[in-house]
């Protein structure tokens, strides 16, 4: 059984992946090597046609396993780069690697399509030979998936030059927002009278405080700040959103979730029920925010007091006491994810300080060459920086379980990818209202572990509800900044069935999520992954010890099947139908029901 160091250091280490941050030659070295490679693998595409016969398909073992090797170069180069400009936004060589490493993504992307286009272009019965190969057979789901892909996209040589025009265009205006964050800042008055101006990130920890003024003062100033950069942020997303329906419209789609939904590996059929589940519950939810603003003394919540912490029981929570509780909780349940998690701490692994100058929210990301990953947040001390970091450690988990996959199958879609950092931050929330001292406690830590079902069931359906209708809006034109604040606060007040006294119509210029460019809909995932690892946690609690390996396996099967063939597999149940959301949606409601009793 692994153990953590008396003292545990809050800042990550960078150097054991490539030494000298933004100017590490190492990286250099790297990264032309990775261009060389790619450009290699060009030139050997196109000497190659579509294989005529099973026997033809063996010349292309070696592309396939060159591709893979650049596809996990790639990985570990982005995440690299996306560690530095997080822990310094200010680091401008680290922007000008972010650029260097889309531009070799880019090139990627066009090789890609070339080889998809080999897919594309076999004939059916030798596909299905090419597939059940040995040597194949393991990456078959991938692969029929990409060259099913290709086919509903344009021809090579347009995939490509739009990929090409995507750097300075699409992927431009991503990184343009990053710039637009990395100008904001919150004033903020301390208790000495002093004002000070907080990075974005810290501003944030500031709107879960218990002093409802301190609360309110700085959601004020956060409103007015992104309203300052209102304008910016509109141009931004409207720009991005326009290139991504244009792409659709010359491909020939004319549905906005199609490209999301593919990449998730999920139905309309599923998310639609998952919504409905869902929408069928929000009453119990809505109870929930209106005895809370009573037991706060108001007589309704605003936007600022949705997260904030009812009482403050437990104090502030040191790191080193957070990991340790983590570990155990962990532990109870697995073994193998408690002794991970340890090695995480132990090694590094993670970036936790407050300080100034680092990117707002949390991240865990992947370094499938150097098999490791990292772990980014701001750690303020309270149950919800701990709950992050259970969640941010459950991500790392699931990487760490496929690390001995072919590099194809690691490509599990965001919304799985949040069923393991869900179940992980389930783990700990669950354990700690149990364990919970005193009805007081409790009553703390159930709100606290409520707090996420809120998020999942209301503020990300308000984000669907926004994005979905701003890309209908935005096929007629460009919306202007009070347009697509009329439309987020129209959202918001939708999804919490008009529970809240006011509402934060710039949230969506305050959202990374809007802006970037790796995946579209950043939003419904993330319910996905909540609604899912619930369900999964119902069924842990039934099968007792056992569950962990089942567990496992269903994390290592992530990249290799769709969701709804994940699910029959692995949990006997069906997606499409309401039970196993209604299942899952029991343990969220069981929750509200014991605040409500414990709160009369």
């Amino acid at each position: 059984m692994k153990q953590l160091t008396n003292t545990l250091s809050q800042a990550w280490n960078l150097e054991n992946i490539f030494p000298g941050g933004s100017s590490s030659p190492e990286f250099k070295s790297f990264l032309d090597q990775l261009e060389q490679n790619i450009a290699g693998l060009n030139i050997r595409l196109k000497e190659i046609t579509a294989p005529a016969t099973v026997e033809d398909t063996k010349s292309l073992d070696s592309i396939i396993e060159g591709i893979q090797a650049a596809e996990s170069q790639i990985i570990e180069a982005g995440s690299f780069v996306e560690c530095l400009t997080s822990e310094n936004q200010h680091d401008k060589k680290a922007v000008q690697l972010t650029t260097k490493v889309i531009t070799i993504r880019a090139s990627f992307e066009n090789l890609l399509t070339s080889f998809q286009n080999v897919l594309r272009l076999t004939e059916d019965d030798v596909w299905a030979g090419w597939m059940s190969r040995e040597e194949i057979a393991s990456i078959s789901f991938v692969l029929s998936e990409r060259r099913d892909a290709a086919r509903e996209k344009l021809a090579p040589e347009l995939e490509s030059l739009a990929a090409d025009l995507a750097i300075d265009g699409y992927h431009g205006w991503g990184q343009h927002y990053d710039t637009i964050v990395s100008k904001v800042g919150i004033p903020f008055n301390t208790k000495d009278g002093e004002t000070v101006t907080l990075s974005v990130g810290q501003a944030a920890n500031k709107l879960d405080d218990t002093d409802r003024s301190v609360r309110e003062e700085t959601f004020a100033n956060w409103e007015r700040a992104w309203e300052d950069v209102e304008d910016y942020s509109a141009d931004t997303l409207n720009r991005l959103g326009g290139f991504r329906l244009k792409l659709y419209e010359k491909r020939g789609w004319n549905d906005v979730l199609k490209e999301p939904l593919a990449i998730n590996r999920m139905s309309h059929e599923t998310l639609n029920t998952m919504w409905q589940v869902i929408e069928e519950n929000k009453s119990t939810f809505v109870s929930y925010l209106e005895r809370k603003a009573k037991l706060l003394g108001l007589e309704q919540l605003n936007w600022s007091d949705v997260d904030a912490p009812l009482n403050n029981v437990s104090g502030k929570i040191t790191y080193e006491d957070a990991a340790k509780e983590i570990v155990k909780q962990f532990r109870n349940f697995s073994p193998k994810l408690a002794d991970f998690s340890v090695d995480a701490f132990n090694n590094q692994w993670i970036e936790a300080e407050d300080r100034p100058g680092k990117r707002p929210g949390g991240f865990c990301t992947s370094l499938p060459v150097s098999k490791q990953t990292r772990i980014f947040l701001t750690f303020g001390g309270t149950v919800s920086n701990m709950s992050t970091l259970a969640h941010e450690l459950g991500h790392a988990y699931h990487q760490y379980l496929m690390d001995d996959l072919p590099a194809f199958n690691q490509d599990y879609a965001m919304n799985v990818a949040e069923t393991a950092s869900t179940f992980a931050e389930m783990i700990v929330s669950d354990a700690l209202v149990k364990n919970a001292s005193n009805d007081k406690e409790k009553i703390g830590l159930l709100a606290d572990k409520i707090q996420s079902s809120i998020s999942f069931f209301m503020n990300i359906h308000a984000r669907f509800l926004f994005e979905t209708r701003f890309y209908e809006k935005r096929k007629e034109g460009m919306l202007d900044a009070s347009e697509l604040s009329s439309l987020m606060e129209e959202a918001q007040k939708e999804a919490y069935h008009d529970a809240l006294g006011q509402y934060h119509p710039h949230f969506w210029t305050s959202k990374l999520h809007f802006y970037i460019t790796d995946v579209p809909f950043y939003n419904f995932p993330y319910t996905f992954g909540y609604m899912f690892s619930t369900g999964i946690y119902a069924l842990a609690q039934r099968e007792g010890s056992g569950f962990a390996d089942q567990y496992d396996a269903l994390l290592r099967d992530t990249g290799r099947m769709t969701v709804e063939e994940l699910a029959a597999k692995h949990l006997n149940v069906d997606l499409t139908k309401p039970d196993f959301w209604r299942d899952a949606m029991s343990l969220a409601v069981a929750d509200v029901e014991q605040f409500l009793e414990l709160t009369k």
